[in-house]
């Protein structure tokens, strides 16, 4: 099997992309119908109130992140996600059966936006630390490259369909759907080899739920790639608003919102198997995706046919799953085991998280100015985000004049920074953890043994 798709030979790693595949086509077929129920059924064209419904659920990843962080290190993932798997399919049929009915209300919506989003806070950090019990260090970046892939395939497929299907049966049938493909994520969970998960290093108790932000604050590389990834999530990620709101003005209906959708998934699609190519993450390619993604959304932004604005969108998604993809694997494959969980929970809640932020910002731009300034908005952010790496990057001694061409530039990083890691033996799980000082690389090249 080639390189790109090493992880997929792994019986237990393939059974999981098969599900989670499944089940994110669903996922992403409630979002759709979701998104376009709070914009056309529950209010008349309102992205104020999407902006709403957005931040209600991607809010408790940000708030309940010491709790959810901690939970995914200290206990069974597989059986953690099999709870929040069940709980988020009860909630999709709930919303399916009170829309199938006609009693659902905006603030009705808001209230079950607010219930997937605690299920999520809790499921996410799991599932993506899930993925390196699934695979040995070595493949670790390459199962999150694949993870996010399969993610995105669900993401080509699932918006078109949606969209198709809102306009032919309506709404409320895509949320029972979704409710049904959970059943492909369960049944994987059953299936997985538990004998064949890689060991973990036991969490310490709940004295230690600090441990993953004191971790963060001595690693200036990952305080740098969850300040790109909040800019970016807040102000630049809200696609469900720019989409909508640009396929009204376009004059389109759900399935030409749908479409527009899938067409920023086969640029998302791209960008993660190209990361799968990677033998390893690198905080370079975060930088240049975010640079990347600031000029594609600023271009899509003055697109004037729909036709053109969806062409843009595939360059949008390229950079978008490219930065997302290698900042995921550079955190996993470069963190220590034991917290792996927790510093988890962190990312997700800064790339969740920023949601709330800002969402109901570009809800209120869009509404106040146009669709087109608010893209413009989440273009300006990236920028920043851009500025911030390369600053570092020059800042750190990383960027550097090279020593063989006179106007050429070097960046370099593997230069070693000496840090506190918490090093927590098994045997000594539950006790104090010893502070040990690594240096990035080492633990970089440890991650690929």
């Amino acid at each position: 099997m080639s390189s790109m798709f090493r992880s997929l030979s792994l019986f237990n790693f393939r059974v999981w992309f098969i599900g989670a595949l499944v089940s994110n086509i669903g996922g992403w077929m409630q979002a759709t119908a979701q998104d376009w129920v709070v914009l056309t059924q529950l209010t008349d064209n309102d992205a104020t109130a999407m902006g709403v419904t957005m931040a209600l659920q991607f809010g408790p990843p940000l708030v309940l992140v010491p709790i959810t962080g901690w939970i995914a290190d200290r206990f069974d993932r597989r059986k953690l996600l099999m709870v929040t798997q069940s709980g988020l399919m009860v909630l999709g049929i709930a919303v399916g059966v009170l829309l199938l009915a006609g009693v659902m209300t905006l603030p009705l919506m808001w209230v079950f936006a607010l219930l997937f989003g605690i299920a999520n806070a809790f499921d996410s950090p799991a599932r993506q630390a899930f993925v390196s019990d699934l695979v040995a260090r070595e493949n670790a970046s390459n199962a999150v490259a694949l993870n996010a892939a399969s993610f995105n395939m669900a993401r080509l497929i699932g918006p078109a369909v949606g969209g198709v299907l809102i306009v032919l049966i309506g709404a409320g049938w895509m949320f029972l759907v979704n409710a049904g493909t959970f059943l492909a994520m369960l049944i994987a969970l059953v299936v997985i080899r538990a004998g064949e998960l890689v060991p973990r290093v036991k969490a310490p108790g709940a004295a230690r739920l600090a441990d993953g932000f004191r971790y963060v604050r001595r690693r200036p590389d990952l305080i740098v790639i969850f300040a790109m990834v909040f800019l970016i999530g807040a102000f630049g990620m809200n696609f469900p608003i720019f989409a909508s709101t640009m396929a009204l003005e376009f004059g389109k209906d759900a399935d030409g919102y749908g479409l527009l959708s899938s067409v920023l998934a086969i640029g998302s699609l791209i960008g993660a198997l190209l990361a799968a190519r990677r033998d390893r993450a690198r905080l370079r390619v975060v930088m240049y995706a975010a640079g990347g993604f600031a000029v594609a959304s600023a271009i899509s932004a003055v697109m004037p046919r729909y036709e053109l604005y969806a062409a843009m969108l595939v360059l949008v998604g390229f950079c978008t799953v490219s930065m997302m993809t290698t900042a995921n694997g550079y955190v996993q494959t470069t963190t220590d085991p034991a917290l792996r969980g927790r510093v988890m929970a962190l990312y997700m809640a800064i790339l969740m998280g920023s949601t709330p932020v800002g969402a109901p910002v570009a809800g209120w731009v869009a509404d106040a100015f146009g669709p087109r300034a608010a893209i413009w908005v989440g273009a300006g952010a990236a920028l920043v985000a851009f500025a911030i790496g390369f600053a570092w990057l020059v800042l750190s001694g990383r960027l550097h004049r090279h020593e063989s061409r006179r106007f050429a530039l070097a960046m370099d990083e593997t230069r070693p920074i000496t840090i506190a890691v918490p090093v927590i033996p098994e045997e000594f799980s539950d006790e104090v953890a010893a502070t040990t000082p690594i240096d990035l690389p080492s633990a970089a090249s440890a991650a690929r043994r």
